[in-house]
């Protein structure tokens, strides 16, 4: 789990064991549940990462709602797009090696993450990374519900394939990412 989960976890599980005590069993039940959908909500479980050269790998758990060719910085590439609902890991992952070459935070709307128009139009970090096989854009997107994108790497900082942590999270419901990259980019 990463350490934010402690943050939003700890004192709902805190309360939970006071209400316990105070013999306030219907909060303490809740105030547990929700401390267990928190701990749940930002588990990082291990990832088996490919040691292929080229390979790419999924930045974030969910369902794959849009595969699309798009242009990219002005050439033809793919955008695979990913909704990350409530039960899904929401800790994201490096799709690539590279160096992150560019991070821009770009506010916006808060439409239903699973909708096409999110991609656009919703709050977003987009980060912009140099790999062996070019470049390629990974955009965390916000939510309905999920209106906080977090980012824990800075520009300039070398990302490996599948690092974990890399990128932040999406806080604290449904999300989606975003992987654009040129055709020839694996």
């Amino acid at each position: 789990m990463v350490k934010e989960g402690y943050y939003f976890g700890l004192p709902p599980l805190l309360l939970g064991g006071v209400s316990f005590l105070l013999h306030w069993y219907a909060a303490a039940v809740v105030l547990v549940l929700l401390a267990a959908f928190v701990f749940s909500f930002f588990r990082d479980p291990e990832r088996v990462i490919p040691t292929e050269p080229g390979a790419v790998v999924s930045p974030g758990d969910g369902r794959v709602v849009v595969v699309t060719d798009e242009e990219n910085a002005g050439r033809p590439g793919k955008r695979v797009s990913i909704f990350l609902a409530v039960w899904n890991v929401h800790v994201n992952r490096s799709p690539a090696a590279g160096m992150i070459t560019k991070m821009e935070y770009r506010p916006g709307k808060f439409l239903a993450a699973m909708g096409e128009r999110a991609s656009v139009e919703n709050e977003q970090n987009v980060f912009t990374i140099s790999t062996d096989a070019g470049e390629m854009v990974f955009k965390q997107i916000a939510g309905l519900i999920a209106r906080r994108v977090v980012s824990w790497k800075k520009q300039g900082e070398k990302v490996a394939r599948g690092e974990e942590d890399w990128a932040g999270t999406i806080r604290v419901a449904c999300g989606r990412v975003d992987t654009e990259r040129g055709r020839d980019t694996g």
